[in-house]
């Protein structure tokens, strides 16, 4: 049965390490984590530790998948000794597509309070009881008494109103239409939280909001162009995600550096090739770069069913993208997967140039449907200058949003067309030779 299969296992266990979900978790990170964007990790901690009000707003831009999740993990992990570091994922507190400042807003006090139950802060009965019932009428949540005096239900309250912001419309609308015009009472109260957590504590409040990078652009402008003044009302540290084709907007990159008093903090993606290499045919690669992201695979794939030669492409291909070189990998694993269930019989399998070459073909199908003459235009015209004419046209930035063009920066930002969508622009021989 292929469930026998000697090799099965080992393949299951390199697909689930391959999972695209960022390492957030300290059993994930202690297994996977690799020095990775330690220029960004400094810049961030820099801004945290230094600044004098322990308030400051900061906004952590860049690609989609780079890393900035895992990134945010270990910097809440390497803060955690001196600041009360709540950690939260937007995408898995409120529905994506009803995010707005309000419930951004209500989600750090609800995350928060799960925080310091988790952490066992002991908030001083009469303030306790004052914020459960706050948040009970606000979302419409019952609180049910212990049967023992000494048990507390703050935590499993926490994590029914939690549920409740993702999944009830009705609760989210009735929270954004309480504070659409009382917007400074709900930032009271997550004042009067964060005092009440930092008193017991000892230590200044750090939360980092993660995910807001994948809401949809104009989402995006929204919040951070329309409402910054209130999600910066707070008075205490907050780290907010963004995309990084939002920092093309002028207005809005203008209002979030004058807002966060010019905090912003950029991810770049891993340069594999210098820009005066690229359109060579013997580039000299980055061999220092291309090490870091082999090792990323090295901790997750076992070096028996995957070569040195065929990680090393994998890398290639990713463009330094971090998601893009575990989704590389997964859609491999996922492949061999199948292979040994259909031919149980075969004794020995590794992930082959021919089963990196199809996984390649399936993303490329991925990107091709999603492409139109607008966006082929563009392609042509970046991969010849390395820019767009026109970096704020809404095709350009939906193409740096969705990874077919790549964002670089060294003494000056530039860009390139991700290496999958570059071999697809070469088999519709839209290509041509540069002289």
């Amino acid at each position: 049965m292929a469930s026998e299969h000697p090799l099965l296992a080992t393949f299951q266990t390199a697909y689930q390490n391959t999972d695209l979900t960022p390492l957030v978790e300290q059993g994930q990170l202690d297994r996977f984590w690799v020095e990775y964007g330690a220029e960004p990790l400094a810049a961030l901690a820099q801004l945290i530790e230094d600044n004098a009000s322990q308030a400051a707003k900061i906004i952590f831009s860049g690609h989609r998948g780079c890393g900035k999740s895992t990134l945010l993990a270990e910097l809440g992990r390497k803060l955690n000794e001196d600041y009360f570091v709540s950690v939260f994922s937007i995408a898995e507190t409120i529905e994506m597509s009803d995010v707005n400042h309000i419930n951004i807003l209500f989600a750090i006090a609800v995350n928060l309070m799960l925080e310091a139950e988790k952490s066992q802060i002991k908030i001083p009965k009469a303030a306790k009881d004052a914020f459960h019932n706050w948040f009970a009428k606000r979302t419409r949540t019952k609180i049910e008494t212990p049967i023992h005096a000494e048990a507390s239900v703050g935590f499993d309250l926490f994590k029914l109103i939690a549920g409740k912001l993702k999944t009830e419309a009705t609760i989210r609308n009735e929270i954004k239409q309480e504070f659409e015009r009382n917007i400074t009472d709900l930032v009271m109260k997550l004042d009067e939280i964060a005092a009440v957590i930092q008193n017991v504590s000892q230590k200044p409040i750090l939360v980092i909001i993660d995910d807001l990078d994948k809401l949809d652009l104009s989402v995006v402008k929204s919040i951070f162009q329309d409402h910054i003044k209130a999600l910066f009302l707070p008075g205490f540290s907050i780290i907010y995600t963004i995309p990084i084709a939002s920092l093309r907007n002028i207005s809005l990159r203008a209002s979030l550096q004058t807002e966060s008093d010019d905090q912003i903090v950029v991810m770049p993606v891993s340069k594999l090739i210098a820009r005066e290499e690229r359109r060579s045919d013997t580039p000299e690669y980055r061999e220092g770069a291309i090490a870091t992201l082999c090792e990323v695979l090295r901790k997750r794939i076992p070096a028996e069913i995957l070569s040195d030669d065929i990680a090393r492409r994998m890398v290639l291909e990713s463009g330094g993208v971090l998601r893009e070189l575990i989704r590389i990998s997964n859609r491999c694993c996922r492949m061999c997967l199948r292979q040994i269930r259909r031919q149980p019989d075969q004794n020995s399998l590794t992930i082959t140039a021919e089963i990196l070459e199809q996984a390649i073909n399936d993303l490329r199908l991925d990107f091709e449907i999603t492409l139109g003459k607008a966006e082929y235009e563009i392609l042509e015209t970046t991969y010849v200058n390395f820019s767009p004419d026109d970096p704020k046209s809404q095709e350009f930035l939906d193409l740096l949003h969705g990874l077919h063009i790549l964002e670089y920066r060294n003494s000056a930002v530039w860009y390139d067309i991700h290496p999958i969508v570059l071999d697809l622009l070469k088999r519709k021989g839209l290509i041509h030779a540069i002289s």
